[in-house]
């Protein structure tokens, strides 16, 4: 008897009382849960991106330029990778040397990189994550990974949701999806917190709106 034989031959024993008229299993488990707790979403998306050790910026259209490249330059950058679809006047005020995400980047070419600025699909209040989709101001996966800057600008309220069952109705499960929740940070069996080993150790997010 094969592995799979007896795997199928437990799963039927397991159902053996089970009547053949009994609900499934979607329509049997109560889906009543709530869906989203609270109504202060901005606030509380900037309060748990602080806590993640994000830096949270808040500014208006116009401000923009001027904080990227304050940004920028306080992080001593001198590349910026930039996606196809990003506002040009997001960047057009930095000295930075503007680098054009391709799919022919190396990840070797892509950590010279010093950062990256992107937007984003949505952003989840109430567990202080971003999420990108590949859309054309994000770009590719790989270059909100692994620069070691990345600045990400949210535009608020729209893109800014209370809980993750309102997020998943917004975004498409066919695309390539990032969750952010701070920057890159993980912990040994000592519990000591090393940042920036799958991705940016710096994480600063404009609240745009």
């Amino acid at each position: 008897m094969s592995g799979r034989e007896r795997i199928l031959g437990r799963v039927r024993r397991a159902l053996a009382d089970v009547p053949p008229d009994d609900p499934p299993y979607e329509t049997a488990v109560a889906r009543d849960y709530l869906r989203a707790h609270g109504e202060r979403t901005v606030e509380l998306l900037a309060e748990n991106l602080t806590d993640y050790r994000a830096t949270v910026h808040r500014c208006a259209a116009p401000e923009v330029p001027g904080l990227v490249t304050r940004l920028l330059a306080e992080h001593g950058s001198r590349e910026v990778l930039v996606p196809p679809g990003l506002p040009a006047q997001w960047t057009a005020a930095t000295d930075a040397v503007r680098v054009a995400d391709r799919a022919v980047h190396t990840p070797h070419r892509l950590d010279r990189v010093d950062s990256v600025v992107t937007g984003c699909a949505v952003a989840i209040a109430e567990t202080g994550t971003l999420v990108l989709d590949g859309s054309p101001d994000q770009g590719r996966r790989r270059i909100s990974l692994v620069p070691d800057h990345h600045i990400c600008v949210v535009r608020v309220p729209d893109q800014v949701v209370s809980s993750v069952p309102q997020a998943l109705e917004r975004l498409d499960p066919t695309r390539p999806l990032t969750w952010i929740s701070g920057p890159s940070a993980t912990s040994d069996i000592e519990l000591d917190r090393v940042e920036g080993v799958h991705g940016p150790r710096l994480l600063e997010v404009i609240l745009l709106g």
